[in-house]
Parts: structure tokens; sequence; C-alpha cells
């Protein structure tokens, strides 16, 4: 289980890596293939870090929410 759980966290921090760099090469003017144009690049390295950070704080609010760890701050309504 502890394996699955680390590849869980992996994954999307090797995407929000991912995201950065496809930022970054936006802002330097690196042009990738892939993309149509340097704005969509940029747009969708966003997306890719904005979303692997929110996969990860998630997984650990869930974990702690599972654990009692909290202590009320973030209760379900």
């Amino acid at each position: 289980m502890r394996l699955i759980a680390l590849l869980l966290l992996v994954t999307p921090g090797i995407i929000a890596v991912i995201g950065i760099k496809l930022i970054r090469d936006a802002l330097f003017n690196v042009y990738h293939p892939v993309f149509f144009h340097i704005v969509i690049q940029g747009i969708f390295g966003l997306l890719c870090v904005v979303g692997g950070v929110a996969f990860i704080g998630g997984f650990i609010l869930h974990r702690d929410r599972k654990r009692n760890l909290t202590k009320g701050r973030f209760k379900k309504k």
C-alpha cells in the first residue's frame, strides 16, 4: 500500500515539475513544436503546476482528515 501511495504522489509531482519547465521555456521563448503557440505552452504548463499541487494537497488533506490530525479546522459540512 505504501508503494501505491508513493506512486500516487510522485506522478503528480513529476507533472508539476514538467509544468514548471514549460512555463520557464515559455518565458524565455523556447518553443516546443508539440504546442501551436508559445502562449498555449505557458497556459498548459500553468495548468500542470496547479493540477499537480492541488492533487498533492488534496491527498495530504484527505490523509490528515482520516487520521484526525486537522483538529476540526477542515470539517465537511
